[in-house]
């Protein structure tokens, strides 16, 4: 039996001092304190409950959570306790009465623990507001306003050829000249203002909302957008530098910021106008002027104010003279100023619709510049910021030391060829003559470095680089890729079998393409309409067959041509690179350089390489980055091979003996463009890949002319000039190098019988000739014996640039031969691309002789 007192709110021994009993921690508090007072009873142990029996000690000692539960307000003791619980007073009955236990905050669980309180996020704010508006005071007081940077004040640039000591050129004749915003005109400055910032004027230092801006027309592909003010532009110009580096932009910050204070909006605007770069090695409106206008800033109307101010977006790429490839955007840009303008109301819409793009004149660089250095320097330019090595503005502050991939004595070479085999056949009592331009490149099939650049007569009498415009058609030079194409891909011919050198062909005159679904409607003509009935595909190549190789485009596949041309290294962007069966003629505008580097590919037996003109660049001895070039085989070796051999058919009995003279083996490829406005010749040997280019442009409107009659010659052919002077630079430039034979692994495939074409053999047949109808008479029946392999002609019985096409002694000129002038040039058919379905090229914007 338990000795314990009972536990119950009665017992006596269970008080406290003072005669209060101690509080029972698991007590339950009174339900109400006006009941508990009520229900105190006289005697101890009494229930509240009037029927309930009195407690025994067992039943206190095995229950006393449920005794405690039914008399909780039994006793004045417990009472007492209770409430002393509460408040700690000596009543516990008066001081309970109407108060309860305060509840505990429930604790956070689950997710709710990673969410911050309202205290925690307001905390949170308050700091980094403090965190902001205390940075914000401190750069602000440690940056101040320095002096005018070195950028303000351009250095020279130095190109070096490939050895790094010999130099090419400097262009350290930095054109600026200052003048104060009392000499622009309004108009002047507002085309500035609606390119750059409309709301110059009224914006503070940093427009925060511009940038934000400007950054969702790039994501949303309206167009690159700078987010920077007029004032971050100058403090970016004149303080700072061009590099983007956070330092560099929290210092344009609070300069930005304490300028605006400083400064009035004239005089920063004043400074913008006389820093920026305007292109054409020109700084600030005055000298931009002066390099595209030839007159004073204050002398510019509108339209030649907005042009100035379209430069400021991409200096280099809207020259429209030096890349008239350009023009759309550029008049997509101008266009946009000159609205800008009306919809500020600075320009009425009356006055706005008489503005015509205002065509630049001449530009007119420094000395330093001359001869061939300008067109070098434009080139390797070109280079770097193309590859995003460098971006224009940053190149422009100067500085750099740049080696460039040209060799001196190859260089030399190049010129001296040019000179000797078309510039000195001019004559200034020739009409014909003042159109002559002409272009070359020299490429290492090895390393794709271009060891040697020609871009025209000088770059300070004419601006565009002839090896680097995109606007001439390369013609005939083209029909290689088609070949490589055939046979790389394993086609065939419209009638199944394998397209190879010995494969024949229909070489009738203006022969209707076929495809597999019948007719295609294109007949390209033949040069001089010539009708060659059944020929090899190597003998095609030696004459420039078009008939034959308009065909054999459809037979391989218009977009496989394009593809395979294009991984040969001619730029994919190249304007007319369609894919129809009129790509075999050439009405691409691939430059000259582009060419040699696809050439080069061949010579290196299919591995193709990007060319380069840069081998080092740097500052201050710091070395910039140069992309990563990798080699990778555009075609098999098998493909590439066969064509090389079929090109060396072309120098030895084709259209292309005039490059013999370069006295070691080599193989090429004639071409014209459409009414004689070009003619070139592309070739290699195993150690270099070159092509000359000689075009016909007026130099007074940049139209593109036919070369008829230049150079004292009826007619302009790729085995005329081009081939000779290819084979006097190769000659040179190759000179004490030891003679390499081509290692060739090709296959030529069976030999067919002469009278099998595609109207013969495999059971298709070709539209009706041109014979059948009677509109053209044949010139060499189909039946003639034709050779299974070039034909060769007697050196002194060869017309200049070509060989016979026919045995018979009345046969028509073949392509590249001279004969009489006719009567009108659209008459008399071009080499190659006299038919009527190719595009013409658009003319350029050049005015250089």
């Amino acid at each position: 039996m338990s000795h314990e007192p009972p536990q119950h709110s009665g017992d006596p021994g269970r008080q406290g001092p003072e005669g209060r009993s101690p509080r029972d921690p698991s007590a339950k508090p009174a339900p109400d304190a006006e009941n508990a007072q009520d229900a105190a009873p006289d005697t101890p142990g009494a229930s509240d409950t009037p029927d309930s029996p009195q407690d025994t000690p067992a039943d206190a000692d095995s229950a006393p959570g449920d005794a405690e539960g039914a008399n909780g307000a039994s006793g004045e003791a417990e009472g007492a306790s209770g409430a002393e619980g509460a408040n700690g007073d000596a009543d516990g009955a008066s001081e309970g009465k109407g108060r309860t236990k305060r509840r505990k905050r429930p604790k956070r669980t689950g997710w709710r623990r990673a969410v911050p309180t309202w205290r925690m996020t307001l905390g949170g704010v308050l700091l980094l507001a403090v965190l902001l508006v205390g940075g914000f005071l401190v750069g602000y007081q440690l940056v101040d306003i320095p002096a005018a940077n070195a950028a303000a004040t351009a250095q020279s640039n130095v190109y070096l050829y490939a050895d790094g000591k010999n130099v090419v050129a400097r262009d350290g004749e930095t054109n600026r000249e200052n003048v104060r915003l009392s000499r622009v005109p309004l108009t002047i400055r507002r085309t500035v203002l609606a390119a750059e910032d409309r709301d110059f004027y009224s914006e503070n230092a940093i427009d925060v909302s511009a940038t934000l801006r400007a950054g969702w027309n790039t994501v949303t592909g309206k167009g690159r957008q700078g987010g920077s003010t007029i004032t971050q532009q100058y403090v970016k110009n004149y303080y700072l530098g061009q590099e983007q580096t956070v330092v560099r932009k929290a210092k344009e910050f609070f300069i930005s910021i304490k300028l605006d204070r400083e400064q009035s909006k004239d005089e920063i605007l004043e400074g913008y106008l006389n820093t920026s770069y305007f292109g054409r090695n020109a700084y600030g409106i005055q000298a931009a002027s002066h390099a595209y206008y030839a007159k004073d800033v204050e002398d510019l109307d509108a339209g030649e104010g907005a042009y100035l101010a379209s430069l400021l977006n991409a200096p280099s790429d809207y020259d429209v003279v030096a890349h008239p490839e350009n023009k759309d955007a550029v008049l997509a840009r101008w266009n946009y100023v000159l609205d800008g303008m009306v919809k500020e109301g600075w320009l009425s819409r009356s006055d706005r619709a008489s503005l015509d793009f205002p065509v630049p004149v001449k530009a007119q660089p420094g000395t330093a510049l001359s001869g061939q250095r300008g067109y070098v320097v434009q080139a390797v330019e070109d280079y770097l910021t193309s590859n995003k090595i460098i971006d224009a503005d940053t190149l422009a502050t100067g500085g750099y030391r740049i080696v460039t991939t040209l060799q001196k004595s190859k260089q030399d070479a190049l010129v001296q060829a040019v000179e000797d085999n078309v510039l000195s056949k001019t004559s200034d009592e020739r009409d014909a003559d003042r159109n002559v331009r002409a272009g070359g490149a020299s490429v290492n099939p090895s390393d794709g470095h271009v060891v040697a650049l020609y871009g025209g007569i000088d770059y300070t009498r004419q601006f565009v680089n002839n090896a680097t415009r995109r606007d001439f058609q390369v013609g005939s030079t083209f029909k290689p890729f088609v070949l490589a194409a055939a046979l790389a891909n394993g086609s065939k011919t419209h009638g199944g079998r394998a397209i190879t050198p010995n494969t024949r062909y229909d070489g009738t005159n203006k022969r209707t393409v076929q495809a597999a679904t019948g007719s295609t409607g294109y007949s390209p003509a033949n040069e001089d309409d010539v009708d060659y009935g059944s020929i090899t595909v190597r003998e095609a190549t030696d004459k420039s067959v078009n008939a034959v190789y308009a065909q054999m485009a459809q037979d391989v596949g218009p977009q496989q041509v394009k593809d395979t041309a294009v991984a040969l290294g001619i730029p994919e962007t190249t304007p007319d690179l369609s894919a129809t069966p009129s790509i075999a003629l050439g009405p691409a505008t691939a430059s000259v350089l582009d060419m040699a580097s696809a050439y080069a590919t061949l010579a290196d037996h299919g591995r193709q390489r990007a060319h380069t003109l840069v081998v080092k660049i740097s500052k201050n001895g710091t070395d910039l980055p140069l992309p990563t070039r990798n080699t990778h085989r555009a075609i098999s070796r098998e493909a590439a091979d066969t064509t090389t051999s079929v090109l060396l058919s072309v120098v030895k009995g084709g259209t292309a003996t005039a490059a013999q003279s370069a006295g070691r083996p080599a193989a090429g490829k004639t071409g014209t463009a459409e009414d004689d406005r070009a003619a070139w010749f592309a070739g290699y040997t195993p150690d270099l890949a070159t092509v000359i280019a000689v075009m016909g442009q007026d130099p007074e409107t940049g139209i593109q002319k036919p070369l008829y009659g230049a150079l004292g010659l009826a007619r302009m052919n790729g085995g005329g000039a081009p081939a000779e002077t290819w084979g006097a630079y190769t000659r040179a430039a190759l000179k004490g190098s030891a003679v390499q034979d081509f290692d060739l692994e090709a296959d030529d495939g069976p030999e067919e019988p002469e009278g099998d074409t595609e109207e013969a053999v495999g059971g298709d047949s070709a539209s009706p000739s041109p014979r059948s109808t009677g509109d053209h008479p044949r010139t060499k029946p189909s039946t003639a014996p034709a050779p299974t392999d070039a034909p060769r002609t007697p050196r002194g019985e060869t017309p200049a640039g070509g060989a016979t096409a026919s045995p018979a002694s009345d046969a028509p000129r073949q392509e590249d031969q001279r004969h009489a002038f006719p009567e009108q040039p659209g008459e008399g058919a071009p080499e190659e691309q006299r038919d009527g379905g190719l595009p013409k090229a658009a003319p350029v914007l050049d005015s250089r002789p």
